[in-house]
């Protein structure tokens, strides 16, 4: 599902992306379709792709709430007023995580900062339940949790909930085998452990 478009980037692996509104397209994405902790993917409409992410923030931008200009005394009509339909936009914090590859007709992920820049206006979409299972596949088709130490790092004012939110999701889908899926419980624990322990400090 398409959520919005790269609009600007704050370094080179965390990127803005403004949500698309009712005036861009028929059917804009609904609150919970872009949620904290959702996996994203930034591809082109031709199939090109240039990188997965995780949303780890959200701005309200309302360009009338600094106006201190006259004001109108009832809502405008736009038809007859095009100049004042309302500018706020939705826009979301991005971390890149890595890539999707295919090879060999086999779909897996590169954890890590991707090495290339992401254009302007590159299209950006939530990922499907098979897209995130992939992505956390290796090349051998094994599963990984490569870039848990640079969402921590990366992941913004929130990473140690985004790592949650992240770690509790994919427990949660259990994609993972067993062993794994105990490996990814004991991260969780003592990420919780750390959290309390700082809050109380």
């Amino acid at each position: 599902m398409r959520l919005g478009k790269v609009v600007k980037s704050n370094s080179h692996c965390d990127y803005v992306v403004q949500l698309d509104g009712e005036r861009d397209v028929d059917r804009p994405p609904q609150s919970g379709d872009y949620s904290f902790g959702s996996f994203v993917k930034l591809e082109e409409p031709n199939g090109r792709h240039w990188a997965i992410g995780v949303i780890h923030n959200s701005l309200l931008d309302n360009p009338m709430f600094a106006n201190n200009g006259p004001r109108l005394s009832s809502e405008p009509d736009p038809l007859f007023t095009p100049d004042l339909i309302s500018e706020t936009r939705t826009l979301l914090s991005v971390v890149l995580i890595g890539t999707l590859e295919t090879q060999d007709e086999i779909t897996y992920g590169v954890h890590g900062i991707p090495r290339i820049v992401v254009p302007v206006n590159t299209q950006v979409s939530r990922m499907s339940a098979e897209e995130i299972y992939q992505f956390h596949l290796s090349k051998a088709q094994q599963p990984q949790f490569c870039y848990y130490s640079h969402l921590l790092k990366c992941g913004g004012s929130f990473a140690s909930q985004l790592t949650q939110q992240v770690l509790d999701e994919l427990i949660e889908s259990t994609v993972f085998p067993p062993a794994e899926q105990r490996a990814l419980e004991i991260l969780r624990k003592e990420l919780s452990w750390k959290n309390t322990m700082a809050a109380m400090r």
